[in-house]
């Protein structure tokens, strides 16, 4: 048995590596050292280790974006760095290269049930996107991660950290619970990362990351990126930040100038049948879906089957296995469609995908961003088409609002007054709402009918 759990180690998802790993290590480490050992270039020039330089290279990544250009200098120096950036610009690789640059230096293990490094996400799917970056990047170092999100055994995210790790990437409540089984301890940890830091505070994580806080040591190097700067964001910079660098590229609520957007006035009714029309029109491009809430997004989904799409969903009732499949057979192209609710929204890196459908509009204005972020990715165009009904037209507004731009018409006409009509004392009772629209009828007595009739 003792040979066996030294033979199979448990990997990140939690899932037992496969007995050929010696082999593909050993494949990838000469790889690794048939590259350009002293590789030359940007990354270069700001101070990236060789060895990282190699592997970005060999993955295409040549030229610096904004935010790593006026970032990753600022992080190597050892500052605190405030980024404000939306999703699509380059920001793992912004905090990663330099992170994973010093952390080479160290020259030993880390200490049992601690990690150096700390990374934390809203969702799982962004958790998983970043370790998988950051595993690309150190190929062929000593430096080693590990993801720990919920959905998964806790018990096997406890027994790998009883080793020790380098980097740490987690969602706030799955750390917390190893931080209250004691399996983690932050007192060795001197560089943190907060990813889509609003994002955490949208979904409630304010209390858990002020607890968080608490445990981490004064000198620690702090990365704190949003996408858009909220009230509380200021508290929580203030909170985690010391004399910071601010970074600032894309302004929050602006979308890739790449993205070729349109808006189609419909009814609620008729979304699916409009939707299916769409997509009838490139059943080979990948596209996404957004809904608003997880039945909704469910029962899509299973239209869309029955109709003759490869489609898959990913939200919060589904587990995370099922999630992790559901984004493989995406990305690998064996289903063309994906819906999905906000959590999806960011953090998925699939640069193939050409179209994002807003089924529903968003309630937070931002989120209708990030979500058409998904498309355009890695200096390729994207379409993204947003479905609105009447009842919808005070989100749209709203976005247009944020975004200090209309979005231009594509179909339909746009809808009279509808619900964007704020509700107040000007509509008294009896008195018709904007557009003409009536109030509506008395709902039916609750009387049985033999009663009633």
């Amino acid at each position: 048995m003792e040979q066996n759990n030294t033979r199979r180690r448990p990997n990140r998802g939690g899932k037992s590596a496969p007995r050929n790993a010696a082999p593909l290590a050993a494949n990838e480490g000469r790889r690794a050292a048939a590259r350009d050992p002293l590789p030359t270039g940007p990354f270069a020039d700001m101070g990236i280790d060789h060895r990282i330089n190699a592997n970005i290279t060999a993955m295409g990544l040549t030229k610096p974006t904004p935010i790593q250009e006026q970032g990753i200098p600022a992080v190597v120096q050892g500052r605190d760095v405030l980024g404000l950036a939306q999703t699509g610009t380059g920001k793992t690789a912004a905090f990663g290269l330099p992170m994973l640059t010093r952390l080479i230096n160290y020259g030993k293990k880390p200490d049992p049930r601690t990690c150096r490094a700390l990374i934390l996400a809203p969702t799982r799917e962004l958790a998983t996107q970043i370790a998988a970056n950051i595993d690309a990047y150190a190929e062929g170092t000593p430096i080693r991660s590990f993801r720990v999100v919920g959905g998964a055994s806790i018990n096997v995210q406890t027994e790998r950290l009883s080793r020790g790790v380098d980097v740490l990437i987690a969602t706030p409540g799955r750390l917390m619970d190893l931080i209250e089984r004691r399996a983690i301890s932050l007192e060795a940890t001197t560089y943190l990362v907060l990813d889509e830091a609003d994002q955490m505070l949208d979904i409630g994580f304010i209390h858990t990351l002020r607890k968080i806080a608490r445990m981490l040591p004064r000198e620690r190097q702090t990365l704190m990126f949003s996408a858009t700067m909220p009230k509380l964001m200021q508290e929580l910079s203030d909170t985690y930040l010391t004399d910071p660098v601010k970074v600032a590229v894309n302004p929050p609520g602006q979308a890739a100038k790449k993205i070729e957007q349109g808006v189609h006035f419909t009814t609620q009714g008729d979304k699916a049948t409009l939707l299916a029309e769409y997509m009838s029109k490139h059943t080979d491009e990948l596209a996404m879906v957004f809904g608003r809430t997880k039945h909704g997004c469910e029962k899509l989904a299973k239209l869309l089957e029955k109709w003759g799409f490869a489609v898959a969903a990913i939200h919060g009732n589904k587990s995370q296995g099922q999630r992790e499949r559901a984004l493989e057979a995406f990305r690998q192209g064996q289903t063309k469609v994906l819906v999905a609710t906000d959590v999806a929204a960011r953090g998925l890196d699939i640069p193939e995908v050409a179209h994002v459908y807003n089924y529903d509009l968003p309630n937070v204005p931002e989120n209708y961003v990030h979500r058409i972020g998904r498309t355009a990715r890695a200096g390729r165009d994207g379409r993204a088409v947003a479905f609105c009904s009447p009842a919808e037209m005070g989100e749209l507004r709203a976005i247009e609002k944020a975004m200090k731009a209309p979005i231009p018409v594509i179909g339909g006409a746009p809808h009279a007054g509808g619900a964007a009509v704020a509700p107040g004392p000007q509509r008294g009772r009896g008195k018709p709402m904007d557009g003409g629209n009536k109030r509506p009828a008395r709902r039916p007595s609750r009387q049985p009918k033999s009663r009633q009739a």
